[in-house]
């Protein structure tokens, strides 16, 4: 197809004007003269397409466009704060077509057309206002409460995303993924069980390993022959802000990936489009297998609205690349169609920008946010008394003996940590059909420490299963099921596999009810075998000290039971904060302790407790006390640090008669600071024991709340590992926090030292 001309010889940075008036250049210049059609239900050139249906495309396309240009000149007003646009990439609206708005979508951030088009769908949304409050940074915007500029929303199904590197593909596979399983599990499904997952990114971000994880979970699943419609739309303009992706690179690395099906289509031509995302989306619809979608397109106006494209590409090629504008070609092919007249199309393309600039006008005048508690409102609700119900809620004792049969674990002696944790596992799935149980290893290996043992025998693997050796893929998957309505207790097998994945967390699940005004929701119970302490075995990826990465993130629960009966109960918790409030929890689970029976002596059983009934849980920030009536030192600790202190104030109290107070402070995040700094000022000398490293400890935070919250003149001291790996061997115990260490710790606090 032929083309209206770029402007030439000009070099000013304002290339949305330069683009806009090559669009009105074009139609003022055509004069070929067609006749105009009477008959828009008619179909045009691809089967199923009316002239109408491609007229409404194009108008989708320009209210896209003219959302980019608008949102450059709300941030020259400083009225909006965002500007990296669609412009080029609006073929995207065939997508938005041609899928159904109940399937859910996770999107690029250029996926304008497709909003504008998805949003035809429901007459009650008006894409144009929303899109203008979101770059407005309003409390009004619809999706994310004015907190950044998304794409996202509740009823057309589109979850926010933030990523600017495809790490929101591998949860848009897990979401595919669940949608059978969520329909066997539970019955019930929040979308159409013949729903497909809608998944775009740019050929950049497709490079990232992230992306790559979610391609190989996809093409893996398949292998399997199991259900995972996801259809991958790569939108590849050819570069990644300002490198040039290698020509022909997606289409050699996709063309013939295993267990997905490539299709493509010259993304500037509507029709073109229309026909391979036909095809596309009928395969995965039918087959329940995984599709790639590449289209081919054009970045207009540079990367954002700051970004000069002639500082690193020619004005020549800018300028080719803006003669190649998809509204051209759909503007030539309305004419040579005989769909609407050059007058037809620059009525309506005027009256799109009118629409647009009323839109942002009166969004510009709409409320902020105005306080922190105003924009962290939706990061962590916590609504403790319904949560505190829920964790005890003893209702389920049928299927709790269709589980453990007549010998109830309440019932069985006292047991370690490892055994009470696999009870309330068991238990918790008796009482919640959605919980899943999956990770590597945990299914008929029971994991690596046996703590899932059983699990996959009494459950099956529609519950119990494992997975790839991919933590993020396990994250990913999680985020995905939670919410297709489970609850995901994924398991990463060490605290230092953890690091792997940790945008899956950070960068993803715990973001999305901050960027979604907790309109969605993916709560899961991650656990996590870690610390150290297991004399010398398996280096530092099996003895990481360090959660510093799982404590700034916003949002997170962490837990960290040191003894069987607290374990149990705090899971109750966990399961019930994913209920009720849709929380995302780390559950720390200390594998030096998983078998240890003894506290004092070999043998003296000091260190197994009972099981606790169903109706019992520890509610998010209550710690132990252990001791609460001894007044000569508090000890502040968790997981491991807990039987250390214990048998240091034993060994104390044996040697001078002094009496230790110790508190096990179980939550790690957020820290209960009231009861920390109560004890701190009841007794006004502290020692925190910290198994964590010198920098970036646990420590660190308890310091600021005894300062901030107890008072000044309360002496203190911490003894916590040093800045490193963890060795082999005894090697590991030169860096590790001792016992000797508490010991040395407290005597010299308790000596005034």
């Amino acid at each position: 197809m032929s083309t209206g001309l770029a402007k030439k010889g000009t070099r000013a940075i304002n290339r949305a004007e330069i683009v806009d008036q090559n669009f009105l250049e074009f139609l003022e210049e055509w004069d070929e003269v067609v006749d105009k059609t009477d008959d828009l239900s008619a179909t045009v050139a691809e089967p199923g397409l009316s002239g109408k249906a491609f007229i409404e495309l194009f108008e989708s396309q320009m209210l896209s466009r003219h959302l980019d240009i608008e949102a450059r000149a709300m941030r020259g007003r400083n009225e909006g704060f965002y500007t990296i646009g669609s412009s080029g990439h609006e073929g995207n609206t065939v997508v938005g077509r041609v899928t159904r708005h109940t399937d859910p979508a996770f999107l690029h951030y250029r996926s304008g057309g497709f909003m504008m088009e998805r949003s035809r769908k429901l007459e009650s949304i008006d894409p144009a206002y929303d899109t203008a409050l979101s770059l407005a940074a309003s409390s009004d915007d619809p999706i994310s409460g004015g907190r950044h500029k998304v794409w996202g929303s509740l009823p057309l199904w589109v979850p926010p995303q933030t990523s600017t590197i495809a790490s929101h593909l591998p949860k848009a596979v897990g979401a595919a993924i669940a949608i059978a399983q969520a329909k066997r599990l539970t019955g019930e499904v929040p979308v159409p069980e013949e729903s497909i997952v809608v998944c775009s990114f740019g050929d950049a971000s497709a490079n990232h390993a992230t992306a790559q994880a979610g391609f190989n979970a996809a093409g893996w699943t398949s292998h399997q022959n199991l259900p995972c419609p996801v259809l991958f739309v790569c939108e590849d303009n050819g570069i990644g802000i300002s490198v040039q992706s290698p020509a022909g690179w997606i289409e050699a690395s996709f063309k013939a990936r295993p267990g997905i099906k490539y299709f493509t289509a010259d993304g500037l031509d509507l029709l073109d489009t229309w026909r391979a995302t036909r095809e596309a989306e009928d395969y995965v619809r039918r087959t329940r297998k995984p599709a790639f979608l590449h289209l081919k397109l054009k970045r207009l106006l540079g990367h954002a609205g700051t970004d000069v494209e002639t500082d690193y590409r020619s004005l020549e090629a800018v300028e080719s690349t803006e003669a190649q504008d998809p509204l051209l070609l759909s503007a030539e092919t309305a004419l040579e169609e005989g769909l609407m007249t050059a007058d037809e199309i620059r009525t309506l393309y005027e009256s799109v920008r009118e629409r647009v600039q009323a839109a942002s006008r009166k969004a510009a005048e709409r409320p902020k946010l105005e306080t922190a508690e105003a924009v962290m409102k939706p990061l962590a609700p916590y609504s403790p008394e319904a949560v505190n119900a829920e964790a005890t809620r003893d209702d389920y004792q049928e299927s709790r003996h269709e589980v453990f049969g007549e010998r109830l674990p309440e019932s069985q002696p006292a047991r370690h940590l490892s055994i009470q944790i696999n009870r309330a596992m068991h238990d918790l799935m008796a009482k919640y059909r959605e919980i899943t149980v999956f990770g590597e290893d945990v299914a008929q290996k029971g994991g690596v420490y046996t703590v899932t043992a059983g699990l996959y025998r009494q459950f099956k693997g529609h519950r119990v299963f494992n997975t790839l050796l991919d933590e993020t893929t396990i994250l990913g998957m999680a985020q995905g099921q939670a919410m297709m309505g489970l609850l995901p207790m994924p398991e990463i097998q060490y605290l230092a596999y953890f690091h792997n994945a940790c945008d899956q967390i950070r960068g993803e699940a715990a973001s999305l009810q901050f960027f979604s005004n907790d309109q969605y929701r993916n709560p899961m119970i991650m656990r996590i075998a870690g610390l150290a302490y297991q004399k010398g075995f398996g280096g530092h990826f099996h003895n990481d000290n360090s959660f510093t990465a799982l404590r700034d993130i916003p949002g997170l629960v962490i837990a960290c039971p040191s003894r069987g009966d607290d374990a149990a109960m705090m899971l109750r918790t966990l399961a019930a904060l994913g209920k009720v409030d849709g929380r995302i929890s780390a559950f720390l689970e200390p594998i030096a302790l998983y078998m240890t029976k003894d506290l004092y002596e070999a043998r003296d059983g000091e260190w197994l407790f009972p099981y606790p009934e169903p109706n019992r849980a520890i509610p998010l920030g209550e710690g132990r006390v252990y001791e609460l009536n001894a007044e000569d030192l508090l000890i502040i600790t968790f997981g491991n640090g807990v039987p250390m202190s214990l048998r240091a104030a034993r060994q104390i109290e044996q040697e001078s008669g002094k009496r230790i107070r110790v508190l096990d402070l179980r939550w790690l995040k957020p820290l209960n600071r009231e009861f920390i700094a109560q004890h701190a000022r009841d007794i006004g000398r502290v020692l925190v024991v910290d198994e964590s490293r010198r920098t970036g400890g646990l420590a660190e935070e308890i310091f600021t709340v005894i300062e901030e919250e107890a008072g000044h003149g309360i002496r203190k001291a911490r003894v916590c590992g040093d800045d490193s790996y963890i060795p082999l061997g005894d090697a590991a115990n030169r860096v590790l926090m001792q016992e000797s260490d508490v010991l040395a710790g407290a005597r010299a606090l308790l000596a005034g030292e």
